[in-house]
């Protein structure tokens, strides 16, 4: 596969063409979604209005409805803050710590308990 390379004229055209891409504002994308929602026009003739292509539009109508279910679905399974998240971490950390202390102590019992002659069958459940 061969790479062409452009000419200083042509990545200068390029370079132009994109410092010179209008930039829409998430209100003008909402605007524009919710027009091609409403059906009032075509989304062709909406998206020639807009001066954006339908594979733009159609990519921000999928991006607004996504987001839309994610914000729903939040009213039921809100994501958890960093405070939130941070205090579930250090819980979880004392938690292990008292396991792992719990088990300690539990061999060091049953291994006194083996040295004072009793059998696996003889230690009672702790």
């Amino acid at each position: 596969m061969r790479k062409t390379t452009k000419s200083p004229g042509e990545q200068v055209v390029k370079d132009i063409k994109r410092a010179t891409r209008k930039q829409y504002s998430s209100e003008e994308k909402i605007r524009i979604v919710l027009d091609g929602l409403r059906g009032e026009d075509s989304i062709a003739e909406l998206c020639r209005r807009e001066g954006i292509s339908q594979g733009l539009y159609y990519k921000w109508s999928k991006d607004f409805m996504e987001a839309g279910k994610k914000r729903l679905a939040g009213d039921t399974a809100r994501a958890a803050n960093t405070d939130e998240v941070k205090e579930l971490r250090r819980e979880a950390r004392d938690l292990k710590e008292v396991v792992a202390e719990q088990t300690l102590e539990l061999r060091l019992l049953k291994k006194a308990y083996s040295g004072m002659g009793a059998t696996k069958n003889e230690i009672p459940c702790i």
